[in-house]
């Protein structure tokens, strides 16, 4: 087999789900049901959002409506990089957001804190460990990136340390990068441990749980909210969307995010040896500098997680699960994966895997409501929802609970979500904005409709 197809034996599904022994199952429904509260999508922003409910509302009937099995889309097929940000980053946060930045970094990282908090009062073995994370540059453009990060990072406290030369080998040892930017500040999850765990935590306190329970359709009534569901009908006083990149129920929203394919292989489990020669010592994640990025980390059987660089959104909002398996993609970041790593030539991919990012035309999620107040609703996380979906579950509740609070008042939640252009425009500005973004990697330079892009605040990055 040559070294460009060891991908192709490699099991087509997400690792991480192999992780979980006996993984918690919902119920199927059967008829009509009313609750107070139905949660539609049984992802992390979901399960969150129905475990603080149960704080909040002790005594109400909460069920989640999952529409396949829980976890099945991106909250179990993504790299677990759990950011102490809400906001993309605090780059993009400064860029974005300026007059808030403070606020936002702030609570991303308190988020995290109490993230972790969560974890441990619920027992809920998420595989989380704040081990830190590594940004790794390979051009001089991409060194005055790191630099500008660190910049920004010390504005705020953020504690950072620069790497260069034997610095650098000693972290993370490869020919492709020159520099490298490590933030101790920084954990990793096990995707599919976290679902299994939030889950049963949530079902612990009295949620019920509906698995292949698809909602097609919601209806504003006398009293509530009346859900058509796969296997009944669902009568609810309050509804959170949940659905991530799934089309939303609400017409409103389908032009707020687009489906962004990302695509995924897992290496087989490193020796002693292997691990030594590309100097990856420690449990830190790890992420390039690039618009067209790779994220990596190790799990704990010390395989390594490559993912990232060739993000695809296919024409009409492509979400065919057979979308899933695309070979130029994988072979693509195969070949990235070798370049980065000439010392693990011989190694070979257990899995691979394709997911779905639900991404906004600025790089953050948005929250809203709808029906009087009675649908609330949190989308366009753009592939950093493993520790914002927290925060967006609390904000959610705030709605339905009328409160105003420090969240609700967040200009980057509340702000009206710039939509992409109907088809064939909206294929046509990816594509394009996607080609400006892979030159500006090869020549350092920004094109004139990026540059544009940025005074609107809005586009695409890393």
């Amino acid at each position: 087999m040559t070294q460009q197809s060891k991908f192709a034996d490699a099991k087509l599904a997400p690792y991480w789900r192999e992780t979980v022994e006996k993984p918690v199952r919902g119920a199927t429904l059967a008829g009509d049901i009313t609750c107070d509260l139905a949660i539609i999508g049984g992802g992390f922003a979901g399960l969150w959002s129905a475990l603080k409910a149960t704080e909040r509302f002790p005594d109400a009937r909460i069920v989640v409506l999952e529409g396949d099995t829980l976890g099945n889309a991106a909250s179990g097929r993504n790299g677990g990089f759990c950011a102490p940000s809400i906001s993309h980053g605090v780059s993009n946060a400064v860029e974005r957001w300026p007059d808030e930045a403070e606020t936002l970094v702030r609570l991303g990282r308190e988020n995290l804190d109490a993230f972790e908090q969560d974890l441990e009062s619920y027992g809920i073995d998420g595989g989380f460990e704040r081990s830190g994370k590594l940004n790794v540059a390979a051009t001089p453009w991409q060194v005055q990136g790191l630099r500008a990060m660190q910049a920004n990072y010390a504005r705020f406290g953020i504690e950072t340390e620069y790497l260069e030369g034997a610095a650098l080998d000693e972290r993370f040892k490869t020919p492709r990068y020159c520099a490298g930017l490590f933030e101790p500040n920084y954990a990793l999850v096990n995707p599919g441990r976290l679902v299994d765990g939030l889950a049963r935590a949530a079902m612990a306190r009295g949620v019920k749980v509906y698995e292949h329970c698809l909602v097609t359709g919601l209806k504003n009534e006398a009293g509530g909210v009346r859900l058509t569901a796969q296997g009944g009908t669902v009568h609810a006083k309050q509804v959170i969307l949940a659905t991530n990149a799934a089309v939303p129920l609400l017409k409103r929203l389908r032009g707020a995010v687009i489906p962004v394919w990302d695509y995924t292989l897992l290496s087989a489990p490193l020796s002693d040896d292997q691990l030594a020669a590309i100097g990856w010592q420690g449990r830190y994640g790890v992420a390039d500098s690039g618009n067209q990025f790779h994220y990596f980390r190790k799990t704990e059987d010390n395989r390594i997680l490559w993912g990232g660089y060739d993000a695809i959104y296919h024409y009409g909002n492509g979400r065919d699960p057979q979308l899933s398996d695309r070979t130029e993609t994988y072979a693509k970041i195969e070949q990235n994966f070798f370049d980065a790593f000439p010392a693990l030539a011989g190694i070979g991919f257990t899995h691979r895997w394709g997911g779905i990012i639900d991404t906004s035309a600025r790089l953050t999620t948005f929250v809203g409501a709808a029906m009087q107040g009675r649908v609330v609703y949190a989308m366009g996380f753009s592939g950093q929802g493993v520790s914002a979906t927290r925060f967006a579950a609390l904000t959610m509740l705030d709605l339905l609970e009328g409160k105003t609070t420090e969240r609700t008042q967040l200009k980057l939640l509340s702000s009206y979500a710039v939509p992409f252009p109907p088809e064939p425009l909206r294929s046509m500005a990816v594509k394009w904005a996607q080609a400006d973004l892979a030159r500006e990697d090869i020549t350092g330079k920004r094109s004139m409709l990026l540059r544009t892009l940025d005074r609107f605040r809005i586009g695409f990055g890393s």
